[in-house]
């Protein structure tokens, strides 16, 4: 088994759904307009320096989940896909799911967006395995917890090595392909590391490393 593993934000979507969907949140009025959207922004540019405090973060950008029914959320969330993911999706990253998949290869999200946000975004590029943050639920609203240790930094590879041992899989090739200085950790770990319009600190690790460098914008 050959296993193609993708970053989501900023990798296969031309954009960030956790931070799009806080912003669409505040659009709405389903949060405070200024001060969510400040601390939301706030986050984001913690995450993109690396400095990201995953325990604060989670808890700021569940809690919204807690406050209203699945229904509603779900609504929301099938809206947020189609105005302002859908866009995000460019032809060339649909190609190159589409090349493994013809491949053969097993096809794998690992993100630290929650799962609630990136399920339906999965599902768009026909991508059945999904790792992701979990929300936690109870009686069938969300508690503004979550399950298991978060996919990010050092959390996809735990995430990922789990996920292999509970299925008594050994992949004998592995590519991960990803923007962001967060996950180096786990494109160290693969046969195939890839790394895709980086920023700044990455695509000076991956060229001192020789990994592969490409762009999957249109």
């Amino acid at each position: 088994m050959q296993l193609a593993i993708f970053d989501l934000d900023n990798t296969l979507i031309e954009g960030d759904s956790d931070h799009a969907w806080g912003q669409y949140l505040a659009e709405i009025g389903a949060v405070d307009r200024t001060e969510y959207a400040h601390r939301n922004q706030m986050f984001y540019e913690e995450y993109q320096r690396g400095t990201l405090d995953i325990q604060a973060f989670l808890k700021f950008s569940l809690a919204p989940l807690a406050r209203y029914p699945q229904e509603q959320l779900f609504a929301w969330r099938a809206q947020f896909v189609a105005d302002i993911i859908e866009p995000m999706i460019k032809e060339p990253a649909r190609e190159l799911v589409e090349h493994h998949r013809k491949k053969g290869d097993e096809l794998m999200i690992i993100t630290a967006t929650n799962a609630f946000v990136t399920e339906p975004i999965a599902a768009l590029f026909g991508i059945e395995h999904l790792l992701a943050t979990k929300p936690a639920e109870v009686d069938g609203r969300y508690t503004g917890e979550y399950i298991g240790i978060p996919t990010f930094q050092e959390g996809k590879q735990i995430a990922l090595d789990q996920w292999l041992k509970d299925r008594q899989l050994t992949p004998t090739k592995t590519w991960f392909y990803s923007d962001s200085r967060n996950d180096i950790p786990l494109l160290a770990a693969v046969d195939h590391p890839v790394a895709v319009d980086p920023d700044t600190m990455l695509r000076g690790h991956a060229e001192a490393e020789g990994w592969s460098i490409i762009t999957l914008r249109a």
